[in-house]
């Protein structure tokens, strides 16, 4: 059985585990499933959560195997597999970008300021894309490994089977069956390919983790919830009646922790997402610390 498989787990209820060693069912594992199940049915919506804890090998979710979309999570593989041309020879990260008025979106805090002669580098694209989480750099990107169809095949060539992007920005983050979503284990099986996996080089892997720890985006979410002394990463993504975060966190004297949170909910009040994810930071760190 392959690292991938085991990923996967058995399923009980609601929620779905997957795990090693066996006692983790009994323990945290029930408990990580019981404390989400009671936060989903506290606020309403859908809850999909997976940790890894690289250092004991436990692994464990809820709702680990469903389909949520995959809003600008999707970046992170979005960033690698530009990294990866760069490794590669394909291309290169300081190869510059011109663009003009037309190419640039709603949401573009970094190109916006960059219209124009000499533009901007692929690696300045890739930074705007991961700690601000800007669009028009993101669709920039996507039009270096093939559009949406390049993330997809990323995701495939990690061996993630479900992850997919159907649709540049902001078109990804409108529900259209399993267009545009990824499951929680499947995008945690990936996180840990390019940020601890030799999917990339060394190199390129200091790149993501420190481009993971500047974000800007997160204050409200994950982060909120774990302890000030740890060290996180993370990259949010949201849409009108979602939002998620991805975090690689360092507990004081421990190996990374991997956390996917995907929250779907019929409201568009998006700090109360927010704070639900913040809980979810929450159960995570009372369950490893």
């Amino acid at each position: 059985m392959n690292r991938r498989n085991l990923l996967q787990g058995a399923a009980l209820a609601s929620a779905v585990f997957a795990f090693r060693p066996l006692s983790v069912l009994a323990g945290s594992g029930a408990d990580l499933a019981s404390r989400l199940a009671a936060l989903e049915h506290k606020h309403g919506g859908r809850l999909g959560v997976a940790m890894l804890d690289t250092g004991s090998g436990q692994r464990m979710a809820y709702r680990g195997d469903e389909r949520f979309l995959v809003c600008s999570t999707f970046k992170l593989l979005l960033v690698a597999a530009v990294l990866a041309r760069a490794d590669d020879g394909v291309d290169s990260l300081s190869r510059r970008i011109v663009f003009d008025k037309s190419a640039v979106l709603d949401w573009a805090p970094v190109t916006s300021l960059n219209i124009g002669p000499p533009g901007m580098s692929v690696q300045e694209l890739c930074q705007a894309a991961m700690i601000m989480s800007d669009n028009t750099a993101t669709n920039l990107l996507l039009d270096l490994i093939g559009g949406p169809a390049g993330v997809t095949a990323y995701a495939r060539s990690l061996g993630d089977k479900k992850t997919r992007l159907d649709h540049v920005e902001p078109l990804n983050n409108v529900s259209h069956g399993d267009q545009d979503t990824t499951t929680p284990w499947a995008m945690l099986a990936s996180m840990q390919d390019v940020l601890l996996g030799d999917a990339l080089s060394e190199a390129a892997r200091d790149k993501l983790h420190s481009w993971f720890m500047l974000n800007q985006t997160g204050a409200q979410s994950l982060r909120a919830g774990l302890p000030g002394d740890w060290r996180v990463g993370d990259k949010t993504g949201s849409a009108t009646q979602a939002s998620n975060d991805i975090a690689i966190v360092w507990p004081p004297g421990r190996k990374p922790v991997l956390i996917t949170a995907y929250y779907m909910v019929d409201q568009r009040d998006s700090a109360q997402r927010k704070a639900v994810l913040a809980e979810v930071g929450q159960i995570a760190a009372s369950l490893i610390a």
